[in-house]
């Protein structure tokens, strides 16, 4: 589509003019497993398990994503410890899901408003290992500085028209810091305090498919996820001064504690009740349920040249030689 040159003279888009991503542009091959927390987010159509989105194992049990990949009623597993999606390695883990919880203020008619990040909860742990890693969370509040050498990681399409990459991708994306993503050159009120830009060479970026993945940052040695990829430039992904944006983790770190500590504290309720109850003799068997007529009692299925300050892009930091968190 054709960007309406009165909204660039003013810095605004409209959500037309917003895409939610789906492919790494400009990026090369990761070195098999050196992303651990990564993970493939994949539904379910035609008989076959798609790749949708990226996330991020956050916990032994939980995945963080972005909201819009999941407000659809899809069905949905999450794969980690994987590298090539077509080929079986030995190292991957599937988990279907047991609950979805997104963001109490995301409106998928309105990227833009931010809040484009969704919690899920798996339906066992994963194991811990060489391949499968827990992600590195910042402290809350913390914001990069201008700049800063960060990477974009997934499975998506390499270029505009072309085809879902088979193998884990990664790109160089430094961080744009918020006073001059914000700038009418760049993207204007679109971008809101909780986001966070990187990229925006014109060269690399990220796009459809690489949604919900991270922006992993290293800092003090270790790469911590600073983004959860959210929406890009309509017209063309990896356009000059519109750089990939992502929801900024550490504006959320408060919610998702709340989340996880809530559900937890839910399933030892549940956990602690059915005790009591077996103790008590009081906890009915299958088919005593059944008879009673309890929820459960049966088994259920499953659903399937620029006003804003000029950018220096020097050459990409070399990658650490072991980059498990």
């Amino acid at each position: 589509m054709e960007y309406p040159v009165g909204q660039f003279g003013s810095g605004r888009c409209s959500e037309q003019d917003l895409d939610e991503m789906q492919r790494v542009v400009g990026g090369t091959e990761a070195r098999a497993h050196a992303w651990p927390s990564q993970i493939s987010l994949q539904s379910y159509s035609n008989g076959k398990w798609h790749h949708t989105c990226g996330g991020s194992l956050i916990q032994r049990n939980w995945v963080m994503t972005a909201a819009h990949c999941v407000d659809s009623n899809w069905n949905f597993r999450v794969v980690a410890g994987d590298h090539n999606l077509y080929r079986s390695d030995g190292s991957e883990q599937f988990f279907s899901l047991s609950k979805i919880i997104i963001h109490p203020s995301w409106n998928r008619d309105k990227v833009s408003g931010g809040y484009d990040i969704a919690l899920l909860r798996l339906s066992s742990y994963a194991t811990l290992n060489s391949y499968v890693q827990l992600a590195v969370l910042p402290p809350e509040g913390s914001i990069l500085p201008d700049n800063y050498p960060c990477y974009v990681t997934g499975w998506g399409r390499t270029s505009h028209n072309g085809q879902l990459s088979s193998v884990l991708l990664q790109a160089y994306l430094p961080v744009v810091d918020h006073q001059i993503c914000s700038s009418r050159s760049y993207w204007g009120s679109t971008v809101k305090k909780t986001m966070v830009c990187a990229g925006g060479d014109g060269i690399r970026s990220g796009c459809k498919g690489d949604s919900g993945g991270p922006l992993n940052c290293e800092v003090n040695g270790r790469y911590q996820v600073h983004g959860v990829a959210s929406f890009v430039y309509k017209k063309d992904c990896n356009t000059k001064y519109k750089p990939t944006v992502f929801t900024r983790v550490s504006a959320y770190i408060s919610w998702m504690k709340g989340v996880s500590c809530l559900a937890s504290n839910f399933l030892r309720s549940k956990t602690s009740n059915r005790s009591a109850r077996l103790r008590a003799g009081t906890e009915l068997q299958p088919w005593q349920r059944a008879r009673a007529g309890e929820p459960g009692s049966s088994p259920s299925k499953s659903r399937n040249g620029s006003a804003g300050r000029r950018r220096r892009y020097g050459a990409t930091p070399p990658l650490p030689q072991k980059q498990i968190p």
